[in-house]
């Protein structure tokens, strides 16, 4: 493949450039991170290496086809129209997939794009018409949320008192799944401005050029041939729709089977985010009489105000409802700022 060129239109902070060595030493005055991408966007290679996130395993580099993120820089554009001159604010660390196609998206396509600190509540001094951020930064950001246009949202789950308080806002947000190995999204949901149904609210729909089924764990398969050369085997329960739409019921990996009940916890934390405002998770823990009983962590001081709401909670079968309920000072993060759960939960009871 021949080196991916960089659009005319293209901006960074406010400075164009006319030559890739040009980009390449103004890029050293900002961080280590975004000159090496680019260096490595730059060369004669037809691929770049990126880390995986590291929420569901060990963080692993994986080899990415130049061609694959271009294709995937392209979709964006055209799925939310955004076309030469957008003006976009990068908050995303650039050391992981979802601030690097950033970057792509405006080099290829001719952005004008404006990069900032990445910190849990993002300074947005002017308008913008497009950005993407994690929903911690959503959350901490809605004061000034109107001047972005539009913005999608992943490496988590938006939580639905958050999807409440963005319903009032002018900004058209999207939630986004995909990973690393999908190079970000190949579904969106809109979660604002929109009169869905109830079914609705809770579907994901692909973008173009992508097609869903599911194996025999009921987990996400993705053909998606213009950003994977191989079909991307999940570990993502979900309820398929249709081959391009389809419900996320949570990990695989995170299932519960306590007393023989199937649990998703990731539909629990659905239900208890209406009363729970600090961040917290449910897992599942050994249990000599169930085989794994649900246990509910909560990051913050103890509060038995909030534990006796939890017991009470109506929507809750008995099942879901957790059987103790634990405070943690705070959660053990990835780098992408996504709960590890596990290492988390040896802080409470180490083995």
């Amino acid at each position: 493949m021949k080196n991916p060129a960089f659009h005319n239109s293209f901006q960074l902070n406010g400075v164009s450039f006319s030559s890739e060595e040009e980009l390449l030493t103004f890029s050293k005055t900002i961080n280590d991170s975004i000159y090496q991408f680019l260096s490595d966007w730059f060369n004669a290679n037809d691929f770049v290496i990126v880390q995986t996130s590291g929420s569901t395993g060990k963080p692993k580099p994986i080899l990415l086809k130049k061609e694959f993120m271009i294709n995937s820089a392209k979709a964006t554009g055209a799925f939310f129209d955004l076309e030469e001159n957008t003006v976009a604010l990068l908050c995303l660390s650039t050391d992981y997939i979802a601030g690097k196609m950033m970057l792509v998206r405006a080099l290829i396509l001719g952005w004008k794009l404006d990069m900032v600190a990445t910190t849990s509540k993002v300074e947005i001094v002017k308008n913008y018409d497009f950005s993407a951020m994690v929903p911690m930064q959503l959350r901490n950001s809605l004061d000034e949320l109107n001047k972005i246009k539009k913005l999608i949202v992943g490496g988590g789950v938006v939580a639905n008192d958050l999807i409440e308080a963005i319903q009032n806002k002018s900004t058209e947000v999207f939630a986004t799944y995909g990973m690393t190995e999908t190079i970000t999204h190949i579904a969106v949901k809109k979660l604002n401005n929109v009169i869905l149904s109830d079914s609705e609210k809770s579907t994901y729909k692909a973008l173009p050029n992508v097609q869903l089924s599911q194996d025999n764990r009921n987990c996400l398969v993705i053909d998606a041939s213009k950003v994977s050369s191989e079909k991307i085997i999940t570990n993502d329960v979900v309820r398929l729709i249709s081959e391009t739409e389809f419900e996320w019921l949570g990990r695989y990996d995170n299932v519960i089977n306590s007393g023989g009940i199937k649990l998703h916890p990731e539909k629990i934390e659905e239900k208890l985010s209406k009363i729970i405002t600090n961040r917290f998770f449910v897992i599942g823990i050994p249990d000599e009489r169930l085989g794994e009983k649900l246990i509910l962590v909560i990051e913050g001081e103890k509060n038995n105000v909030i534990s006796n709401e939890v017991k009470n909670l109506s929507g809750l079968s008995r099942y879901e409802a957790p059987k103790e309920v634990y405070f943690v000072d705070e959660f053990i993060e990835t780098g992408t700022k996504k709960i590890q759960r596990k290492k988390t939960l040896a802080k409470i009871l180490p083995h």
